[in-house]
């Protein structure tokens, strides 16, 4: 038995990571398994990672062979790596590819080398109905139609379908990046977001054009998303958050690329417009009458002959866009996200309908290079006061969150982190109206929700970046696609449970690069030894895999 104390990781028979953060090797080994691994819990000395199959497929598609992730675990663990888990590895590894679908005379087919593996899944009532003719043992020619809800109940039987069936080439349209922005400034594309964009386009052929980029928030992943328009040059329908997203979409094409701004479309609430360029948002897409009507927008997807969709903060999709992706897997689909985590499971439609993930970056590795922001995280405890012990000891477990994350103690300390940073642009940002109501009063400063109109949010989002106001108090419209470059600190004062996913877009608020040190500063104040405090440690999960450590401070 080979055994190196010194080495950060145990792994375990049930395919979880124990990894000691204080090892020298930490740093090193964290890159390394957040290819293949996600961390699950992040308490300060011993973080705990979980292989699971959908991370295991993630990494076979961007070219991990499971040599590759045996030899990092036998390198870096302090014990023999067991067995099983060598094992486990190896055949969901091995999974990935066993089963294609090619396209052959304008026909689509599924196929497998695997006897046994053809077997098994024809022998499904769930399968079989995709089937329009056996050629052989090996091969079955499916309905084009069905291509999407193939790929999908295969993956839930856990066989993830490589798809080589290839693209239908949509209307042309010729763009391509400028050397110089609207300003007169060189635009440069950096090294990640041409290997992004190389990569997902991989020369045209079927192993490209549907995929993931996974980038921190302030990294470009607008520009890598324009690298891939510049090779594609077909008309492209991008989907995004908000119509403050819509906007910004808009702005930066004008700015970096040779498209007139005739030719680019905005379809919204206010506007519907359907151009060569169209830019819509998800709320529209989803938005109907009643829960019995159609969903009348989602026409958007059959207006054009598009020949790429691109689908910003991917890991937010509603489900109705699942569907409507599931019925255009011959189109190219770029998804672009700071973080594959979802909160609702649906990992596997991601990987299945808009495609596996075919670029990631870590965040640390950005930030060493200085493209983004290096940022502290710290959280704040205070003390619940003693007017709401009794409320909050005798409420129901949802009840108890609501009181400690609307807890009156979190004014004083918010007043004072803003005269820590007098000097610095702020955020404050939170899950309850009427708590942020209430700081907005307190400390005289703007506030923006979902019912602020569109002209004033935009006026204040103006003010804030040129400087006439330098505190700015935001609803969870601030958790997506907000391009406020300037704004150095963020100060949460409450939040959707234990959304990782919410924790990092915050954070990711704040991580577009500085002038001077380059720093940024994030805050989450919560009520201490309360349920809130309980949820926090769920919500940094996704940021602690990432290499960012919460400071802790107790506020008695």
């Amino acid at each position: 038995m080979n055994i190196n104390i010194n080495n950060p990781i145990i792994v375990q028979s049930d395919k979880t990571l124990l990894v000691e953060v204080n090892n020298e090797l930490y740093i090193e080994v964290r890159d390394k398994l957040s290819r293949f691994a996600e961390v699950i819990k992040s308490p300060e000395y011993i973080h705990t990672y979980k292989i699971s199959p959908i991370s295991l497929w993630n990494a076979a598609t961007s070219g991990m062979s499971y040599q590759d992730i045996i030899e990092i675990l036998e390198k870096y663990s302090k014990y023999e790596v067991p067995q099983n888990v060598i094992k486990d590895i190896e055949d969901n590894i091995n999974k990935y590819g066993k089963i294609k679908i090619i396209r052959e005379e304008n026909s689509l087919f599924l196929i497998s080398k695997d006897l046994y593996i053809m077997k098994e899944i024809t022998n499904y009532k769930s399968i079989e109905k995709y089937f329009k003719e056996k050629i052989n043992d090996f091969k079955y020619k499916i309905d084009e139609n069905m291509r999407g809800e193939i790929k999908l109940s295969l993956i839930k039987l856990g066989y993830p379908v490589e798809d080589l069936g290839g693209y239908i080439e949509g209307n042309r349209h010729e763009m391509s990046l400028k050397k110089f922005t609207s300003l007169g400034e060189t635009l440069s594309i950096r090294d990640y977001q041409k290997e992004a964009s190389e990569i997902f386009y991989a020369d045209g052929s079927a192993k490209g054009g549907s995929g993931v980029v996974v980038l921190p928030c302030g990294a470009g992943k607008t520009v890598t998303a324009m690298a891939v328009m510049d090779k594609i040059k077909e008309e492209t329908l991008i989907l995004t958050t908000n119509i403050t997203a819509v906007r910004q979409w808009k702005q930066e094409l004008i700015d970096k690329m040779n498209i007139l701004e005739e030719n680019i479309g905005e379809y919204s609430g206010e506007i519907k417009e359907i151009k060569s360029i169209t830019i819509s948002t998800y709320q529209i897409l989803t938005h109907r009458k009643s829960k019995v009507d159609e969903f009348v927008h989602m026409n958007i997807f059959h207006e054009k002959d598009w020949g790429l969709i691109i689908y910003d903060e991917v890991h937010t999709l509603p489900a109705p866009i699942f569907r409507a992706a599931a019925e255009i897997q011959a189109t190219r689909r770029l998804g672009l996200t700071a973080t594959l985590v979802r909160e609702d499971g649906k990992e596997e439609d991601v990987f299945s309908l808009i495609g596996p993930k075919k670029y990631d970056m870590p965040w640390k590795v950005l930030e060493k290079q200085g493209w983004i922001a290096e940022a502290q995280c710290t959280e704040v405890r205070v003390k619940i006061p003693e007017d709401l012990k009794m409320e909050y000891a005798v409420s129901d477990s949802k009840s108890k969150f609501r009181i400690a994350s609307e807890n009156y103690r979190k004014i004083d300390v918010l007043k004072n982190l803003i005269n820590e940073h007098k000097d610095d642009k702020i955020l404050i940002i939170g899950q309850y109206i009427e708590q942020l109501n209430i700081i907005a009063k307190e400390l005289k400063v703007p506030i923006i929700t979902g019912k602020t109109k569109n002209s004033e949010r935009e006026q204040l989002f103006d003010k804030f970046r040129i400087g006439d106001i330098t505190i700015l108090i935001v609803s969870k419209v601030a958790n997506f696609a907000i391009d406020l470059p300037d704004a150095s600190v963020a100060i949460q004062v409450s939040g959707t449970f234990g959304s990782r996913q919410e924790e990092a877009q915050r954070l990711g608020r704040i991580l577009r690069p500085k002038k001077g040190d380059n720093r940024a500063y994030f805050y989450s104040i919560v009520t201490a030894d309360s349920r809130e405090q309980e949820f926090a440690l769920k919500r940094q999960l996704f940021l602690a895999e990432q290499g960012y450590k919460y400071y802790i401070e107790l506020i008695e």
